[in-house]
């Protein structure tokens, strides 16, 4: 444990410029932007040919796409997972959040919704079991499905392409100082909502993915992560940072020193409320 971490009442890491000074009292909320269902070209009968799930989204909506995608009432896809022949790792424990590789994947005819969840499964691993990604996993003393779950972590909380190493990094660094992750994006994925209002109560949840009260990573991957995304995870750039906050659009500030962090945030603090003519909620 790192002797001069602040207190967990003041200590907050951000998703995307999230951040919230218990401390201080001062909220920042940010909103989720809704993903709409991705369905491209269209066969005979108005039957769309392909499907497109995009990278970061969780099982659920993957399922609800399916479903939408072949005209099937809501929650067949997820009951028909116990039919899809393809097999997940010992811990997943049959749970394939994480393993529905976002892709392109066309329809076939007449094909039931446990083959198209068999295909992302069969990707997923076909991805994630070749090198370079399981040698990188070894690499870095975890197995693959660790590995997906810090991914997971990476693709909802980088604000962008090129953070995602920095964000795996600092994934990292909280893990080998036994420090909590403290990620809002596990705890918007315990509380089951896309739209993140993070509170103070909101942190202090009884659930195995609340990070900011259980040590370690989340007990199973919090979304789908894609190839950029498992690279990070992987392969994440030497850094010392533990914190990070995105000040404004393409301004994200990793830090290895609180105090930095807290002036970083208080840089947020007053560029969000110049950007919406009011205080912060």
């Amino acid at each position: 444990m790192q002797t001069n971490t602040p207190p967990r009442s003041a200590m907050r890491l951000t998703r995307r410029g999230r951040i919230a000074l218990v401390a201080t009292g001062a909220v920042l909320v940010g909103t989720a932007v809704a993903v709409p269902l991705l369905i491209l070209g269209h066969g005979k009968g108005g039957r769309p040919a392909t499907l497109v799930i995009p990278e970061g989204w969780r099982a659920s909506q993957v399922y609800a796409a399916v479903d939408k995608a072949l005209a099937l009432p809501p929650g067949s896809a997820k009951k028909s997972l116990a039919k899809a022949a393809a097999k997940l790792p010992d811990d997943a424990r049959g749970n394939p959040e994480g393993y529905l590789f976002p892709a392109t994947y066309p329809l076939q005819k007449k094909a039931g919704p446990e083959k198209l969840l068999a295909r992302m499964i069969d990707t997923a691993n076909e991805k994630f079991n070749g090198a370079p990604i399981a040698a990188g996993a070894q690499r870095n003393a975890m197995n693959v499905y660790q590995a997906v779950t810090i991914a997971s972590i990476v693709q909802a909380e980088a604000a962008t392409a090129a953070d995602m190493g920095k964000v795996a990094r600092v994934v990292f660094n909280r893990l080998e100082r036994g420090m909590p992750l403290q990620m809002d994006s596990t705890v918007n994925y315990a509380l089951g909502r896309s739209t993140l209002r993070t509170t103070e109560s909101d942190t202090r949840i009884d659930n195995p993915y609340n990070t900011y009260q259980r040590m370690g990573l989340p007990p199973t991957p919090i979304d789908n992560p894609g190839e950029e995304a498992m690279r990070a995870a992987v392969t994440p750039p030497p850094g010392d940072w533990l914190y990070f906050v995105t000040v404004r659009p393409g301004d994200t500030r990793f830090t290895a020193d609180y105090a930095e962090h807290q002036r970083n945030v208080a840089e947020f603090n007053t560029h969000r409320k110049k950007s919406t003519g009011a205080a912060a909620p």
